[in-house]
């Protein structure tokens, strides 16, 4: 049940970070909304709970499971990428490139899951 759960926020944060992505490009006045702005931090704070319930459920290490110090490392990249593509970014060619490099990381976050298998 708690992996169903944090994969649902998971795709609630990608499609969000997306459509504030969207938003963003057109330089939409829904930017500035405040359900839009508040939402996303409430889906990513329900994440990494139900993220580290989850690790706890199943015993999972990051120093023993180096495919789950992988995949915490590519969310902290996300995160980081998700913010210079959304308040950083000055360019639309810069917005774009933080964005196909964010769902770079969210790929990368997708298949550490599934395979459990660390690349590095």
């Amino acid at each position: 049940m708690l992996k169903h759960i944090h994969m649902t926020f998971a795709l609630l944060s990608v499609l969000l970070f997306s459509a504030r992505f969207v938003l963003l490009l057109m330089r939409s006045e829904k930017l500035q909304l405040k359900w839009l702005k508040i939402l996303p931090h409430i889906v990513d704070t329900l994440l990494l709970v139900f993220g580290i319930a989850l690790a706890v459920q199943l015993s999972i290490n990051p120093v023993q499971q180096l495919w789950f110090a992988e995949k915490l490392l590519a969310v902290l990249a996300y995160i980081i990428t998700g913010y210079y593509t959304l308040k950083m970014a000055k360019t639309r060619g810069l917005q774009i490139l933080g964005y196909i490099a964010t769902m770079g990381w969210v790929m990368l976050i997708v298949h550490l899951a599934v395979t459990k298998t660390a690349l590095f």
